[in-house]
C-alpha cells in the first residue's frame, strides 16, 4: 500500500483580495494587512477562509514498498498552479492513501477551491468508482485529527503538541500572519522547511496509531522508524538531519 502524508502552507490571495474588495492601490504588504483585519472582525481570527488561501508549498512523505521520501513539490519558483498539478499528478501515479493532520477541514478544501482558478487536471483524484478506480476524497484518506477526536470538530489538537507528547520534535506552529511576513521577507526555503518538519511528525504520528490499533505491529513499527532515521541522516538537507538528532526514543 502506498501512502502519501501531506501538508500546505498558504499566504493571502493579494490579488484575488485586491479584485473583491475593492483594494487597488494598496501595496501587497496593506492589503494583506485590510484582509486580515477584515476577518478579526467577521469572526475573531486572522485565518482566512478557504477560497481566500493561495497555496505556496505543499510538503509531503511518500511511502511505497521500497520508497521513502520527504520533500516539498516543485521548487522555489513554481506557482500555484504547478505545485497543485504536481500533488495531482502524484496521487496519479501512486495511487495512494493520503494521511493528514486536520487535512478534511483545511488543507483538501483549500486545494480544492484553489484548483478551480487553473486548468488543472484532477482526474484520477475525483474518479468515483469507474473500473478500478477509488473515490479518493472520501475513502482513501485518514484524517487523524477526525479518526482520533471521534468526528468531534470541536476537538483540536495542535499537532507540534501532539508529536513532543510522542517524542518527536515538536515544531512550533507558524500562524498565518508569521508565514506572510516569513514570504515577504523571501523566505520561502524556510516556509519549505518548516512544512517539511510538520508532515514528518504528521507520518510518525500516523505510525503511532497504526501500531497501536494493530496494523503494524511493534518489529514492523520499530524497523519503519529506523527507515525514516536512515533517510533523514542521509540525506543533505540541515533541517532533516536536525530533525533526527531531535527524535526521542520512546
Amino acid at each position: 500500500m502506498n501512502l502519501l502524508t501531506f501538508n500546505i502552507k498558504t499566504i493571502p490571495d493579494i490579488d484575488g483580495c485586491r479584485r473583491l474588495y475593492d483594494l487597488h492601490g494598496l501595496s501587497d504588504d496593506d492589503v494583506a494587512k485590510a484582509v486580515f483585519h477584515k476577518r478579526r472582525q467577521e469572526s475573531n481570527t486572522e485565518v482566512l477562509r478557504h477560497h481566500l488561501q493561495k497555496i505556496v508549498a505543499i510538503s509531503a512523505v511518500l511511502r511505497t514498498g521500497d520508497l521513502f521520501k520527504v520533500w516539498s513539490l516543485g521548487n522555489l519558483d513554481a506557482d500555484e498552479q504547478d505545485l497543485l498539478q504536481r500533488f495531482y499528478s502524484g496521487i496519479a501515479r501512486y495511487a495512494p492513501n493520503l494521511i493528514s493532520w486536520n487535512g478534511s477541514s483545511f488543507d483538501l478544501p483549500v486545494i480544492h477551491f484553489r484548483t478551480l482558478l487553473y486548468p488543472t487536471t484532477a482526474e484520477q483524484y475525483w474518479l468515483t468508482g469507474e473500473s478500478d478506480s477509488l473515490d479518493r476524497f472520501h475513502h482513501q484518506h485518514t484524517d487523524m485529527t477526525v479518526l482520533l477526536s471521534g468526528q468531534q470538530s470541536s476537538i483540536q489538537v495542535p499537532l507540534n503538541e501532539m508529536g513532543t507528547l510522542c517524542g518527536f520534535p515538536g515544531q512550533p506552529e507558524m500562524s498565518v500572519d508569521q508565514v506572510w511576513e516569513s514570504y515577504q521577507a523571501a523566505g520561502l526555503a524556510d516556509i519549505r522547511n518548516h512544512c517539511e518538519a510538520e508532515v514528518l511528525t504528521a507520518y510518525l504520528v500516523y505510525l503511532n496509531f497504526q501500531r497501536n490499533r494493530g496494523h503494524i505491529d511493534p518489529a514492523q513499527y520499530q524497523n519503519e522508524c529506523k527507515t525514516v532515521r536512515e533517510n533523514l541522516i542521509g540525506s543533505d538537507q540541515p533541517h532533516l538531519i536536525t530533525f533526527e538528532k531531535a527524535w526521542l526514543d520512546h
